[in-house]
């Protein structure tokens, strides 16, 4: 995958977040409010989720493609940005998931 997409996708989000929320959907989630962004987020999820057991290869990219927009939607809400991500993925990079699981105790 080309992060340089999710990139464009992402600025993409913060332009439209201040537009008409009759015109635009991502205005639409920011003028509900974080708590129905991270609903989406939830939402999105668990359709992800029933993709997966269905086992449809094409349903289940449409479903995490449709969680990851939210998830950046979210992400925006936060003023986090995919860079941020970026950075702690390389922070755990090498460290096993057990031992970084642990060391957020």
């Amino acid at each position: 995958m080309s992060l340089s997409v999710l990139t464009r996708l992402y600025e993409t989000i913060c332009r439209r977040r201040d537009a008409d929320p009759a015109s635009s959907y991502v205005a639409s989630l920011f003028a509900k409010g974080t708590k129905k962004i991270a609903q989406k987020v939830g939402e999105e999820a668990t359709e992800t989720i029933v993709a997966s057991a269905s086992g449809d290869k094409r349903e289940i990219i449409a479903e995490s493609a449709d969680l990851l927009f939210h998830l950046m939607v979210l992400w925006a809400a936060h003023n986090i940005t995919p860079e941020e991500i970026s950075v702690e993925f390389e922070r755990r990079e090498g460290t096993s998931g057990i031992e970084e699981k642990n060391s957020r105790k």
